[in-house]
């Protein structure tokens, strides 16, 4: 428990009505002040991938990391720690105190929704990256927030499911980054999941969960940071008030804003636990110098300038080279002559999943344009998107081809309507973005009419995506109707983030006028603001999918070098929702594999956060993984393939090379419960055990130069093990080389440990042609298992077996494990072996 005396104010000198002001958000964001002491807001923000801060401000912008997915895939400590103080920067640039991240969930199915927003599917790589991250952060004074506590991995009815594990598999798998944070990062604020748990002898949902929140978290790691709420996850006031929440957000109205008072005054929950989440408040506003004397910060990163080449190369350093069998990265640009930059992500890549992740990026930079910037002048660049990788539309140009209906004017008309249908307000948006929101209380329907200016001969597809009661209309026509109201669910499901445009068809000789109608929802959700949904859709008159694919087929034959970029889209990963296939969406398989059959020499990029399927792989030379790269997508590319920078990165997680061979092939709760069969054998666990053959194994990567591992010599404490390996960089230029180590159970151990797992790792940068020795720390807690029984960690007896080297089956070297059970050993005579 904090200290009862913060600053000189203790929990004793509040009212109680102060008292529970202050665990109830003040708003959307922010705590309540108290200003008599001293105490103003604490203001949070989003999100795992940039500090989005808390103005609706469309002007407003935040630097756009890569995806935590791929921050884990460079390996990287220090790198992590430098993404933290720019984290750190960030917040302060937008005036928040608590960032929401990192999420430190594992992924447990390629299928999760946030598997980009994870960093890898093994807790001791997820553990070790997210720490420096934290550390970095909250030595500039910046909270961070490990989030989603705990065992909350999939998005399908994530407010209601109950996760069902047992407590071994609980505590080395899905506690272990948690409790990393918490032990050795002392991190400010812990988030509590939508989900719920049954561990520990109780099932119930997270908030509520007393043996996981006061038990563990708090009592027997000593947590004395704050248990926050995701929002609008609170679903009780007493059963939440005594499970170990702290703070309710957003407020000031749900549960604890309408029912915590008198709860407290009636005695169902005691105002010495109130006093308790009081004290964590005032403890975390300290911290964040916003109670008492601010605490002096030093940030780096202070220009968008030292941003933007901090994020270019870390999401150069992050992309994965799968394959390179003809040695075509780097580019050989001088004799490049032609070269063919082809698919969908070429021309619109995916820079960011959805949901609370997003940002508006402070810029974005394209493959296209920076490959143009890259190349000798005498190289020809020819670029066509050759497949369909979105279901929607692309966005109606409505400041060009609308007007209002009733005066004329460029843009869209706006009415607002109340529940009798009288017009409380009427506006022309020339720039209608597909928001509106902050709608006044009385509102209940925005109707919204266009006349629509078309020209080109041909069929045109007018639409509109949106959510909750609506009907739209083109010339007469219904394109989608719904009788279905929705409140806060449908933004915790994402619904309204990238809604289905369900189009017309509107056939047009010559040019002509189409006439939108669209009677919408107003969506007053509990927690959030009002908004109104209306994404307008419009595809023109155009090549077919096969002409399409055949002019890029026809270009990469063309050319000396083709590059072929698909992936994911924001229809597919995000918050809220599960995918339904790990296919590449739309007909890019189909590009990839007439493109390699008309041009051998191609470099293949994916451009994805999660696993995807690549039928094709077996038949490319060269397939480079690029992760959704954030706003240096484009800049990163292009240092990646005119060789500025090392595609250092290794797979945090598996590519499975079939559907049918992925351990846990959906995340579907069955009666409300998803059930962890599969024990501790997560991710690469369960492919080792299976003994199947994935499309690429855990932490796989080639980089662009080779390596002969030499010697390792292994030196144990009583608190660990460490291996120190000689390796040589044989190949024909400097790199990074990140040295794996595995841990092997005893012989004879049984099933239910995995056949191995990560035990440390380390990353070097090596000359060409010179040798250098990495230490790679095993920790204790990596041979350790949790005894049941005992209630406590225990080394299993036995010989365990240390392998090491460049991914999980590409295994190098293997030294004997010194024996950690038998003596507690002194670092000063710690025995060696080599």
């Amino acid at each position: 428990m904090p200290s009862e005396n913060v600053c000189g104010i203790s929990a004793a000198e509040l009212t109680l009505e102060e008292k529970v002001a202050l665990v109830v958000g003040a708003d959307m964001w922010t705590t309540t002040p108290i200003e008599r002491i001293g105490l103003r807001p604490v203001t949070m923000s989003d999100g795992p991938a940039g500090v989005r801060g808390t103005s609706r401000d469309p002007e407003e912008t935040s630097a756009s990391f890569p995806a935590p997915s791929a921050l884990a895939a460079t390996w990287d400590v220090e790198l992590l720690a430098r993404a933290g103080a720019l984290f750190a920067a960030e917040a302060r640039r937008h005036g928040v105190d608590l960032v929401l991240a990192p999420q430190v969930n594992l992924q447990r199915t390629p299928v999760g929704g946030r598997h980009f927003e994870c960093f890898s599917e093994d807790p001791l790589l997820t553990g070790d990256l997210a720490l420096a991250l934290v550390e970095a952060a909250q030595e500039r004074g910046v909270g961070m927030t490990a989030k989603h506590y705990v065992a909350n991995d999939s998005e399908t009815d994530r407010t209601r499911y109950i996760s069902h594990l047992d407590e071994r598999t609980l505590r080395e798998c899905y506690l272990a980054p948690f409790e990393r944070l918490v032990r050795d990062g002392g991190v400010w604020a812990v988030m509590g999941a939508y989900s719920g748990a049954d561990v520990l002898g109780e099932s119930a949902p997270m908030l509520e969960h007393e043996p996981l929140l006061t038990g563990l978290l708090k009592r027997e790691w000593g947590f004395d940071g704050i248990v926050v709420s995701d929002w609008v996850a609170t679903g009780s006031v007493g059963a939440a008030a005594r499970g170990g929440l702290d703070l309710q957000m957003p407020g000031p109205d749900g549960p604890w804003g309408d029912g915590l008072l008198a709860a407290v005054r009636s005695g169902e929950v005691a105002e010495e636990l109130l006093d308790d989440k009081v004290a964590r408040l005032l403890l975390l506003a300290h911290r964040v110098g916003a109670l008492g004397t601010a605490r002096p910060v030093a940030v780096e990163h202070s220009t968008a300038e030292s941003a933007s080449a901090f994020l270019r190369e870390v999401a150069a350093r992050a992309v994965v080279v799968l394959k390179d069998d003809d040695g075509l990265v780097p580019l050989a640009l001088a004799t490049a002559g032609t070269v063919a930059l082809l698919g969908p992500a070429a021309v619109e890549p995916f820079v960011q999943g959805g949901g609370s992740a997003f940002v508006r990026p402070d810029r974005v930079t394209h493959p296209v344009d920076e490959l143009r910037t890259v190349l000798p002048q005498d190289v020809r660049l020819v670029v066509h998107a050759g497949a369909r990788a979105r279901v929607n539309p692309p966005p109606l140009d409505v400041a060009a081809l609308c007007t209002d209906p009733r005066t004329g004017q460029p843009g869209v008309r706006v009415e607002l309507l109340d529940a009798s249908g009288a017009i409380l307000e009427a506006y022309t948006d020339a720039q209608w973005s597909g928001w509106l929101q902050g709608i006044r209380a009385d509102a209940v329907a925005l109707r919204l009419t266009a006349a629509v200016h078309l020209s080109g001969a041909g069929c045109h597809e007018l639409g509109v995506g949106t959510v909750g009661r609506h009907e739209v209309l083109i010339d007469g026509r219904i394109a989608s109707t719904s009788d279905e109201l929705v409140a806060e669910e449908v933004i915790l499901a994402s619904g309204h983030n990238n809604p289905v445009v369900a189009t017309v068809p509107v056939k047009i000789d010559e040019p002509s006028v189409a006439e939108l109608r669209a009677d919408l929802q107003v969506v007053h959700p509990v927690g959030y603001a009002s908004f109104v949904r209306a994404q307008l859709g419009h595809r023109p008159p155009g090549p077919s999918a096969e002409d399409e694919i055949a002019e890029a087929v026809a270009a990469a034959a063309d050319a000396d070098i083709a590059v072929v970029m698909v992936g994911t889209t924001e229809e597919v990963e995000s918050e809220g929702y599960d995918r339904t296939s790990l296919a590449l969406p739309g007909n890019q398989n189909e590009l990839v594999t007439r493109v390699l059959a008309a041009n051998p020499r191609t470099i293949v990029v994916v451009n994805a956060g999660a696993p995807v399927l690549l039928p094709w792989l077996a038949d490319a030379g060269t397939v480079l993984w690029a992760w959704l790269a954030g706003q240096e997508c484009g800049t990163a590319l292009a240092d990646v393939l005119s060789g500025v920078t090392e595609p250092a990165g290794r797979l945090p997680w598996t590519l499975p090379a079939s559907a049918g061979d992925v351990p846990v092939p959906h995340a579907i709760p069955r009666a409300g419960v998803i059930d962890y069969t599969e024990g501790p054998h997560i991710g690469y666990r369960a492919w080792e055990r299976d003994g199947l053959t994935p499309a690429a194994c855990f932490g796989h990567g080639l980089g662009w130069t080779t390596w002969a591992y030499e010697y390792a010599r292994v030196a144990a404490d009583e608190s660990g093990v460490d291996v120190e390996i000689t390796l040589h960089n044989t190949g024909p230029r400097a790199g990074h080389e990140t040295v794996q180590v595995y841990v092997q159970p005893p012989p004879g151990t049984g099933s239910d440990r995995p056949v191995r797992w990560l035990g440390g790792f380390a990353v070097a940068h090596v000359d060409a042609g010179h040798s250098a020795t990495v230490t790679v720390r095993v920790p204790r807690r990596a041979l350790e298992i949790w005894d049941v029984a005992a209630r406590r960690w225990s080394v299993p007896p036995g010989e365990h077996l240390l392998a090491v080297g460049r991914s999980v089956r590409d295994l190098r070297l293997h030294r004997a494990c010194p024996d950690l059970t038998s003596t507690s050993l002194d670092p000063s005579t710690a025995r060696r072996q080599g």
